[in-house]
Parts: structure tokens; sequence; C-alpha cells
């Protein structure tokens, strides 16, 4: 009986890797963490209502003081009109609100001398005119400017104004200011009560110039 060594047990091999092929070391992949987007941006702030033109509430004096306060009487007054033929389409409604407005308050028709000029630029100087006759208890002056792309809107308004306003401080003869200041044409509709209400102070200035008058020579 011959002897023989045992037979070696075959053992596999594992296959050789390739250099360029990645080895996981580190077992199973984890979830990549989702990036961090930083804090978040703060909410918009809810936009703010568009403020009103006017503060509510009415006007109130104190009890126990005098007071001289016109009233919006066109009875034996006569009133100079002078408005903007530029912007017409705006303008003459302006102008017919004003008339029926001094129609309504007891002006005679005979007593309202209309006097159209070619823009609100020259309507102080109009004004100015009529006031220095001394024939009107009060100028109501209409007009409208339109906001462009240039200066001019600034010039002609801040103008229109300040003369209209000179016109009466010179004058002693109460000019109202009728003049619509836009930022488009869009806005005339909601403001053309502003030719009606100009009829309105110029009368009520004029009232209370009366009572001022008649009050300092008792």
């Amino acid at each position: 009986m011959s002897e023989r060594w045992p037979e070696v047990p075959e053992f596999e091999v594992a296959p050789e890797l390739d250099e360029e092929e990645d080895v996981d070391v580190d077992g199973p992949d984890e979830p990549e963490a989702a990036a961090d987007p930083g804090p978040a941006a703060p909410a918009a702030p809810p936009e703010a209502p568009a403020e009103a033109e006017h503060a509510a509430g009415e006007f109130a004096i104190p009890a126990g003081y005098g007071v001289l306060e016109g009233s919006p009487s066109g009875t034996r007054r006569s009133v100079g009109v002078v408005v903007s033929r530029f912007n017409g389409a705006v303008t003459s409604k302006l102008l017919e609100g004003a008339l029926a407005e001094l129609d309504e308050a007891g002006v005679a028709r005979d007593a309202i001398t209309i006097m159209p000029v070619p823009g609100a630029f020259e309507l102080p100087l109009a004004a100015m005119a009529l006031a220095k006759t001394r024939r009107y208890a009060c100028i109501v002056a209409l007009g409208c400017v339109i906001r462009g792309d240039t200066p001019h809107f600034d010039f002609v308004a801040g103008e229109a104004a300040s003369g209209l306003q000179l016109a009466a401080l010179e004058t002693g003869v109460p000019v109202a200011f009728g003049v619509l200041t836009l930022e488009g044409a869009g806005q005339a509709d909601d403001r053309l009560e502003k030719g009606a209400e100009a009829a309105r102070t110029a009368l009520e200035m004029a009232d209370v110039f009366a009572q001022l008058r008649a009050a300092a020579s008792r």
C-alpha cells in the first residue's frame, strides 16, 4: 500500500479588480443629505391699502367764539369764469358743472362772464384781468393738466397754481382753483365734480368777504 500526501484542497480565488474600478469599502450607500437652502426669505409685507384723498370726519368749531363764515350764495353776485381750451374734452365738462352749480346757487346767467384761454398757463393772467375790473365778486378758474414724459407738467401745473393765488392776493378778489392735475386722462372722470366744487368755493369766499366788509363798516 503506497502512501500519498493528502490532496491540497482547492480554494476559490477572488478575481482581480481593475485598478480604475471603485471599491466600496464603507458599506452600502447612505442617502445624500438635502442641500441646506439657507434661511427662509422673509414673506413680502401685505400691500398697504390706498390712502383716501381726504380725512374722514366733520369740521367743528368750539362753542363760545365769534364765527364769520360764508355760504355759497350767488344772489346779486357777478362771477367771472376763466377756462382753458387745452384738454377741452375735460375742461368743457368742468365748465358745465361749474355753470350748473352757479345756476343752482342763484347766479343769474347774464351775471356770468366766461373767458376761454389757450391753456392752464394763461389762466392766472386772465383771472387777474377779470379781478382788476372790480366787476366780479369772485373768479372761478378751470383747467386740466396731464402728466407727460417731460417736466412740462410740473412747470405748467405749479405756475398755474401760484399765479392764480397771486391774482387773488393782489386784488383781494377770491379766485377758486378748479384745475385738474392728472397722471393720465383716465383719472378725469372721477374728478369732474371739481368744476362745481370750485364754483361753490368761489361763492362762499365772496360771501364771507362781503360779511367782513359789512362788519368792518359798522
